[in-house]
């Protein structure tokens, strides 16, 4: 069956059985699947990764007063919800090999600022190193959340992200590997978190004969219709994550000889989805004059992230590092990666970022 036919099937089966609400068959089951697929024993589906990382934080305690360590090579859904909780991020710089929280940087920032909890993020798809900062997190009795969004799929020492911490998060937004449209999962070790975690998703409604709320409530559950579009979507994650996998190898074959030119690092132990396909470029072609050329054609490119210290909101709180990060957003650039892109669709952008170094 096409992509289209299981999502389709899952929500004609929500509207025939008039279950459109944030309830039902449907987010049922994409919960118990993408549980079978991670091997999380959790999980909570609700309607953003932003949602999810906000009630990660809620269920493991961080509130006004306290400090949370994230990368600042990020996007702006990972820092947003710290202070939606009246905490304080201080922001982590890269480590050039993953391009995520440079451990190193991490530790010291975990001695100086004692945080409440830590938000390691897997960018593009690859994994931070783990094993470092999972030792660090227990060493210090620090909660570890793992921000996957853009990386559902993606193995760390043949273990899914999301799961090595005691709260993992992936985003189903538009743009992800696979998409309910926008919408988000919460995983996690701990049954009674993630059960709190739907009381609150769910206006907090208390057990009763009547509305009744004893605590605060958010209206953060996913709707049965567009659960139904990610159990579809879920069915063929393999098969998107060996088309972004061949995109990328696409690039790194055609574009090696280029000088100055690397593709985004994949560290030892890390099995990428392949989100993005990002090069480094250093010399006299610059970023700008890749997505000016391809924008010429008609393609779009962006930029990598722009650090969150370097951010408007942002740049008033604190940033632990040398500037690795910012390298890298001065030098990074994402190509078209879409799953849809032909081989001569790979060709044309090829051929006219070689165009650039004759």
């Amino acid at each position: 069956m096409s992509e289209e036919g299981y999502e389709m099937e899952y929500v004609k089966e929500a509207f025939d059985t008039n279950w459109i609400a944030p309830l039902g068959k449907n987010i049922d089951e994409f919960e118990n699947e993408i549980k079978q697929k991670t091997g999380t024993p959790n999980a909570v589906a609700l309607i953003s990764g932003t949602a999810a990382l906000h009630m990660a934080l809620k269920v493991c305690g961080v509130g006004p007063g306290d400090v949370v360590l994230c990368p600042s090579f990020t996007f702006s859904a990972t820092a947003n919800p710290i202070i939606y909780q009246g905490a304080s991020p201080v922001f982590i710089d890269s480590d050039i090999k993953s391009w995520n929280m440079d451990p190193v940087v991490l530790e010291k920032a975990i001695k100086e600022y004692r945080p409440k909890a830590v938000i390691a993020v897997h960018l593009y798809g690859l994994t931070a190193e783990m094993d470092e900062i999972l030792h660090l997190c227990k060493k210090h009795h620090v909660t570890l959340i793992e921000d996957a969004a853009e990386s559902l799929g993606t193995l760390y020492k043949g273990i899914h992200t999301g799961t090595l911490g005691d709260l993992g998060i992936y985003s189903f937004n538009g743009n992800k590997i696979i998409t309910t449209s926008g919408g988000g999962m919460l995983i996690g070790k701990d049954r009674e978190q993630i059960e709190k975690v739907r009381f609150w998703a769910t206006q907090s409604r208390d057990e009763a004969p009547y509305y009744q709320h004893s605590e605060l409530g958010f209206n953060y559950r996913m709707s049965n219709i567009i659960a139904g579009i990610g159990r579809g979507q879920l069915k063929v994650l393999d098969r998107r994550i060996q088309k972004k996998k061949e995109i990328f190898e696409y690039y790194k074959k055609h574009l090696a000889d280029l000088d100055g030119l690397e593709m985004m690092p994949v560290i030892d132990g890390c099995s990428p989805n392949y989100w993005l396909s990002c090069i480094y470029v250093t010399g006299k072609i610059r970023p700008s004059h890749i997505i000016e050329a391809l924008g010429e054609n008609n393609i779009e490119a962006r930029y990598t992230w722009k650090p969150m210290h370097l951010q408007p909101y942002f740049s008033k709180y604190e940033f632990i590092g040398e500037g690795v990060c910012e390298k890298i957003f001065e030098n990074g650039l994402c190509l078209p990666s879409d799953t849809k892109c032909t081989e001569e669709d790979l060709e044309r952008i090829v051929r006219i970022i070689r165009s650039l170094w004759r």
